[in-house]
């Protein structure tokens, strides 16, 4: 009943804490929901109520047995005919037996609570784990939208710049046209001096003035063809960008789909509709978290269910070997025979008096003393409680030490994730630099598109792995409290 009382104050502490802060951070409310709600949660605590069922049974002394015999024709005996007898008789155990089958029976129970905390800090850390997934889509989701939102923007710069390309290119072959008389004049002056001086002057002239009337064709001609190339250019820019943008928005359609399966799984964990609303906040953050090894070892040791779950059982295994023991002694019983004796009606037959106590009912005071003379079962009984106290004490330290082991992993794990979240970081702060200054020169023109775009595929990507490893950060400091256990703690995480 303590054990109930216990949890029933951490439930409605929850239930308090949970409502206070809910307006600030929905994660407190659905934890409380899938305490309340789990089915699985639910049932282990229910085995744990009926585990304490248990104690009372096990310090229980045995029913009584009662005996009754009816002679089908009444037996003649001194003073009186013997019609039936009825014995009744109380067995009690050696001094201590049931002492020590409730303890066994208490640390049973305890071991079924051990149990349902272990059932509830996995379904904690299963909302955990599931609300720090659909955070990071969510930021995919934020990211992928806004890269679609730079696309759009360097979609209008580059049909900015395909529409400007043809009026730039007309000035630059009419100012060809118009200095083409003044490449032809010198060549013309040239001529006169070449004819004063013969035939060879002729023919100079003849060539020099064929070059300077074909000059204004050919540079028309080479001012059509690079405005050609230039409105070409301009084009396929605009395609590569609308490509760019299908490929976001397809990505988009995709997260949308993920977030609703990952939605409906996080439901299931709260036991309600997979088709309710999950609020979520804006974006996902690191959490403050620093981890003190020796504390963190101390603090599992002492509160880590698992693991004051075998330490139950080695406790239980123990008070069923005394209890073993008890039993090997002799059992004491206690009872009484009452013999229902009717009169004799031949008065002196056979030269037998007849006295006063004729058709006297009989009462007798009996005790009973059970002889355990067959000892190998009793021994064996001893030695097996002994043996399975003994690999209770060795799981306990096998497990303590997988522990140990997981949570330097997870040491390790956290390091990893925040090293990253600390470089995509400073990635995503260079490629935006990096960015905005080619998209300066793709409109100036010093730059090419491509060199655009993959810089901004580099930008979203630091920032997709940025969430994700915010995400893996975040479920490893759960991890971590997991393994101390949640109790007191359920709302670390969440402050």
């Amino acid at each position: 009943m303590r054990k109930i009382k216990i949890y029933l104050i951490t439930l409605l502490l929850m239930v308090t804490i949970g409502s206070a802060v809910a307006q600030t951070d929905s994660l407190s409310h659905y934890l409380e929901t899938a305490a309340r709600n789990n089915p699985g949660v639910k049932a282990d605590f229910t085995a744990y109520q009926a585990s304490l069922q248990q104690i009372p049974q096990a310090g229980a002394i045995p029913d009584p047995q009662l005996d009754m015999g009816f002679f089908l024709k009444p037996m003649d005996i001194i003073d009186g005919r013997q019609i039936a007898d009825f014995t009744l008789m109380q067995m009690f155990p050696w001094f201590g037996t049931r002492k020590a089958a409730q303890t066994e029976a208490g640390h049973m129970a305890n071991m079924a609570f051990e149990k349902f905390r272990e059932s509830r800090d996995n379904l904690y850390l299963q909302v955990y784990t599931q609300w720090f997934v659909l955070c990071s889509l969510r930021q995919q989701l934020a990211n992928n939208r806004e890269n679609k939102d730079l696309l759009a923007q360097l979609e209008t710069l580059a049909l900015r710049k395909f529409s400007a390309s043809p009026s730039q290119s007309v000035p630059a072959s009419g100012n060809r046209m118009q200095s083409s008389p003044a490449t032809a004049s010198p060549a013309t002056s040239a001529g006169g001096m070449a004819s004063m001086g013969g035939n060879m002057g002729n023919m100079g002239s003849t060539a020099t003035a064929s070059s300077s009337r074909n000059e204004p064709m050919a540079s028309m001609n080479a001012g059509a063809g690079m405005s050609a190339m230039g409105a070409s250019s301009g084009m396929s820019d605009v395609l590569r960008i609308q490509l760019e943008i299908a490929e976001v928005e397809n990505t988009i359609e995709s997260l949308l789909s993920q977030v609703s399966a990952e939605t409906a799984a996080f439901n299931t964990l709260l036991n309600r509709s997979a088709e309710n609303p999950v609020h979520l906040p804006d974006s996902i953050r690191q959490i403050p978290f620093s981890l003190d090894l020796p504390a963190t070892v101390t603090q599992i040791n002492q509160r880590n269910p698992m693991l004051a779950m075998l330490d139950q059982e080695g406790l239980a295994y123990k008070a069923k070997a005394e209890m073993d023991k008890k039993m090997s002694y002799p059992m004491v019983g206690i009872g009484l025979q009452y013999s229902l004796i009717g009169k004799r009606m031949d008065m002196g037959h056979a030269g037998i008096p007849v006295t006063e106590m004729n058709g006297m009912d009989m009462i007798m005071p009996m005790i009973s003393i059970s002889i355990p003379i067959y000892r190998s079962k009793y021994k064996a009984q001893q030695k097996e409680s002994r043996l399975r106290w003994q690999a209770s004490r060795e799981r306990y330290a096998d497990v303590q030490n997988n522990m140990q082991a997981e949570l330097y992993r997870t040491r390790h794990l956290l390091d990893d994730a925040s090293r990253k979240i600390a470089l995509y970081e400073k990635q995503s702060q260079l490629a935006l630099t990096t960015y905005r200054l080619l998209v300066q020169e793709f409109v100036s023109g010093k730059s090419d598109l491509a060199g655009v775009i993959q810089v901004q595929r580099q930008l979203l990507d630091y920032r997709l792995k940025k969430a994700q490893s915010v995400a893996e950060y975040n479920t490893m400091v759960a991890t971590i409290q997991k393994m101390i256990s949640f109790h007191d703690n359920e709302y670390e995480i969440t402050k």
